[in-house]
């Protein structure tokens, strides 16, 4: 059976007015347009729907037990052809799933969760843990926002860049590096180094940009995580760099310090990603929003 959803709207309309005029009037439509939905209408439920009575019409007694059904259908449909563009944020209940560097966590998560709070108490932020490989969790819709360094190239993944910070190096208390003038590229790559890399990497920008001058630096021991880098850094004279929005709350509290790094590197950016799904979503456009101004803060000037 091929339906006319037009049939529903109508039979909404004449059971509301309780005429073909007054239906016809409802819905900007002709009388003669309104008798012929009529007609369909009664020809598809074998019930004449409206019948005469003098100079009115009565509505028979399918009419009458199928009339609030009816109505709540439309409702039904209309929600769904044609949402609603307001959001009520007071009263959305709603769970976000959130997989960022785990220091875009430690830096801007508290800004966001508490502007959350403030306009939509009844949201649930659930941070999760980046992976050491690639997952397809923004596709499946697993995961509703992704903020790390990583600008993704599959065309259904928006991505924006929401700022970026700088690169400085991180020692002890006391490192021979705190007691010269400069810290040149030479002493730099003289030192020896602890990085940071989720997936294990030994190398990375900085080992390109130490190659352009002719110099190598030694890794001794790579971790998944900058406050674990931070505390081998803080027992050791290894060296570790990590974004200076990461150095800011931390770093005077575990007896650290921090040095510039003797490199011409460009800032590290911030992406934020999510699959084109949510493009039209409110609520998560919403989140959106929160999350682009409190890492952007987080990350500061770059």
């Amino acid at each position: 059976m091929q339906l006319d959803l037009n049939l529903l709207a109508a039979l909404d309309a004449l059971l509301e007015e309780g005429s073909v005029a007054g239906a016809a009037a409802r819905l900007h439509v002709t009388a003669p347009a309104m008798s012929r939905s009529l007609g369909r209408i009664r020809r598809t439920t074998g019930d004449q729907i409206l019948v005469r009575t003098g100079r009115s019409m009565t509505p028979t007694p399918y009419a009458i037990a199928v009339r609030e059904q009816v109505h709540q259908l439309l409702h039904q449909v209309q929600g769904v052809l044609a949402p609603s563009r307001e959001l009520d944020l007071a009263t959305l209940e709603r769970t976000f799933t959130l997989r960022w560097h785990d220091s875009l966590v430690a830096v801007s998560g508290p800004a966001l969760l508490s502007a959350v709070r403030t306009q939509a108490p009844g949201v649930q932020l659930r941070f999760v843990a980046e992976s050491s490989i690639d997952t397809p969790e923004l596709r499946r819709g697993e995961v509703d926002l992704e903020a790390n360094a990583n600008r993704p190239g599959a065309p259904d993944i928006h991505a924006e860049n929401v700022g970026g910070t700088r690169l400085v190096v991180v020692v002890r208390q006391g490192h021979p590096l705190t007691r010269v003038r400069t810290v040149t590229a030479k002493l730099y790559a003289a030192a020896e180094h602890v990085t940071v890399s989720r997936r294990g990497n030994l190398s990375n920008a900085l080992d390109d940009a130490l190659a352009q001058l002719g110099l190598t630096r030694r890794v001794v021991a790579t971790v998944p995580t900058e406050a674990a880098a931070l505390e081998f850094a803080r027992g050791s004279d290894l060296l570790v760099c990590v974004p200076e929005a990461t150095t800011r709350s931390v770093v005077a509290d575990l007896g650290l310090v921090v040095l510039p790094l003797p490199l011409e590197l460009p800032s590290a950016p911030v992406f934020l990603s999510w699959h084109q799904r949510y493009d039209t979503d409110h609520a998560h456009a919403w989140l959106r929003g929160l999350a682009r101004t409190a890492l952007a803060l987080g990350a500061g000037p770059s």
